[in-house]
């Protein structure tokens, strides 16, 4: 009996030992040249977000990225002068583009981001200044920090877990994780955020290191200082990484000055950068916005749930908080990406997870031996897959529902492998960093009333280190014995599969978890209709513009105007800044641009049908 449990240690439970690369390892000889191996996983990485970036034109939120870095407040409110003269309705591509003060950033953030979101925004615009605003150009820091994510977890993974195989791993799930893919196709704060506060993680542990020798690393204390606050001015909330530090902190350290070196620098970060923008800037409106928010979405779930213009927003009891939190858990790790009662049914899944204990407890009873039985390699593949008869929905989804309680009994192996005291210190670290996050979108949830926040992209700090996690995971399948590694593995494949539909569906725009639209977006529309008025225009032209009667909004957009003008204010992005164009808003009719000629001739410049090209 001793030597089977020996046995079977020695093949469940290898020691950390067996991640190096040594030169008696047969078939790995690539493996001792990791640099070039990474390389070639970042150029994968940056293909797959390159793929098909600028194919679908920029949605709601990615267009007010484009004005707050402009300058430009929606519906005019700095550019009564432009759109409202007296007695003069026609307006130039000059006058719309007259210099901006920092007044006018600053208010176009509060309209549209509240307050949010400022450093990412002084970033974009030095890069437009340099690289134009063309859909590709705009996306394009969003692809480069979301590689960048993909290198860094190589370099975090392989000094704190010691492990090039496992660091190899890691980056390679991480260049075709779905949420970062669909994330880099978008203008907006995540990818630099997130990046942050992986950054931050990373100088954070370097500075425990050499605290441990009893150095002060002053700049790896500016650099921890500059992260966090670039990170909280991208997104608020990835302030909830560095939370998690303070919680490292206080269960491993207990050196006063390290707490005191990573007050100083937060504290630095804060006072240099995040207090002047929340007291002189739009950060002062972020907490009043979001208390507005939480008393709006809050009435909203009690009187019109599905039916309030926003989504489903439901109260915040505890069956719906933990139905609402089941597809971002499930979502977070790549193995357990898709399986969700919403798309399968709780029942099915029950009965798929009641199989995968079955085979985990024979594996438990009977596979821990030096001889397993032929049975049990028999019986263990057929729970997996003996649901079949039972689902209500035939998918090879539920063979990966039932193989999670083995998936995650062997991660829980592969961390309790992990016998050295600083590797297992760093898992709890990512253990924290991989829950925090979405914990305390739960509890805003009970706090506000509302599930409405309770969403995939405000969890979005935790997926690097989740993927820390799943490449543990994935090494350890294949550290089973050849029966079960092929089960698993084969498992492994179909979920595969459902990755590579789900990275499909996002490069045709029809993953809407993803992409926040259900249907096929063609090119910017706006871009393309400002290409055919350069082409078109001659002078003695004038261009109208669609103006759709618009209903008042409140005192936090502060857009009070009987027409809309956001048609014409998103084409003149487009337009040469010295242009002189004649243009004017045309009240007749609200879906198309039209170029007049002097003689009366009218052609469409675009029709957008209603809502169709309106993204």
């Amino acid at each position: 009996m001793q030597r089977g449990v020996a046995y079977f240690c020695d093949r469940m439970l290898p020691s950390s030992s067996t991640d190096r690369v040594t030169n008696s390892q047969p078939g790995l000889s690539l493996l001792r040249r990791p640099n070039l191996l990474i390389f070639l996983v970042l150029v994968l990485a940056l293909g797959l977000r390159l793929h098909k970036s600028s194919v679908h034109g920029l949605y709601l939120d990615e267009k007010f990225t484009l004005v707050n870095t402009s300058g430009v407040r929606l519906e005019g409110a700095n550019q009564h002068d432009v759109f409202d003269k007296p007695g003069n309705p026609y307006f130039t591509p000059k006058e719309f583009w007259k210099p901006k003060k920092l007044e006018d950033y600053v208010n176009s953030i509060i309209q549209t981001d509240i307050g949010n979101s400022p450093s990412h925004y002084a970033l974009l615009w030095v890069w437009i200044e340099l690289f134009g605003l063309s859909d590709l150009s705009i996306r394009m820091p969003s692809i480069l920090f979301s590689t960048a994510i993909v290198g860094l977890l190589f370099l975090l993974v392989r000094r704190y877990l010691k492990s090039i195989p496992l660091a190899l791993i890691v980056a390679g799930l991480a260049a075709v994780e779905p949420f970062f893919i669909a994330y880099s196709h978008m203008a907006r704060n995540y990818c630099m955020t997130i990046f942050m506060g992986l950054l931050g993680t990373y100088l954070f542990l370097r500075i425990l290191d050499r605290r441990a020798e009893g150095k002060q690393p002053i700049w790896l204390y500016i650099g921890y200082g500059l992260s966090f606050a670039l990170a909280t001015l991208g997104h608020y909330l990835a302030a909830t990484i560095f939370m998690g530090h303070g919680l490292y902190l206080l269960f491993f350290n207990r050196d006063l000055k390290t707490y005191i070196g990573l007050g100083l620098s937060t504290v630095g970060g804060a006072l240099a950068l995040i207090v002047p923008w929340f007291v002189w800037g739009g950060g002062k409106y972020t907490f009043f916005t979001l208390a507005y928010q939480a008393k709006l979405y809050g009435g909203l779930a009690l009187t019109h749930p599905y039916d309030n213009g926003f989504g489903i927003i439901l109260p915040a009891t505890v069956i719906n908080v933990v139905k609402r939190s089941i597809p971002v858990w499930s979502d977070l790790f790549m193995v357990s990406n898709g399986l969700t009662p919403e798309t399968l049914g709780f029942r099915n899944l029950l009965v798929a997870f009641a199989l995968g204990v079955v085979a985990l407890g024979l594996v438990l009873r009977f596979g821990r031996g030096v001889v397993v039985p032929i049975w049990l390699k028999v019986a263990v593949p057929l729970l997996l897959v003996a649901g079949y008869v039972m689902y209500s929905i035939p998918t090879a989804r539920f063979v990966v529902a039932a193989a999670l309680p083995l998936l995650y009994y062997f991660l829980y192996q592969a961390i309790v492998a992990r016998t050295a005291t600083d590797e297992r210190r760093f898992l709890v670290l990512v253990g924290i960093l991989s829950l925090f996050p979405t914990l305390v979108l739960i509890a805003f949830a009970f706090r506000n009333g509302h599930t409405y926040g309770v969403t995939q992209r405000y969890s979005g700090f935790s997926f690097p280190y989740a993927l820390v996690l799943m490449g543990m995971l994935v090494q350890q399948v294949f550290r089973q014995p050849n029966w079960l590694k092929v089960t698993l593995g084969a498992v492994l494949l179909v979920q595969a599969y459902f990755i590579g539909d789900l990275l499909y569906r996002v490069y045709e725009d029809q993953a809407p978890k993803y992409t926040y639209y259900g249907r096929y977006r063609i090119q910017n529309p706006y871009n393309t209709a400002a290409q055919r008025i350069i082409k078109l225009y001659a002078p003695g032209d004038t261009v109208l513009y669609p103006a759709a009667r618009t209903a008042p909004r409140d005192e936090i957009e502060e857009m009070f105007r009987k027409y809309s003008i956001i048609d014409a204010q998103y084409t003149n992005l487009y337009l040469p800044k010295d242009a002189t164009y004649y243009q004017r808003m045309d009240t007749t009719q609200t879906d198309r641009i039209i170029l007049v000629k002097p003689t009366g001739k009218r052609v469409t410049i675009y029709d957008f049908e209603g809502t169709k090209y309106r993204y």
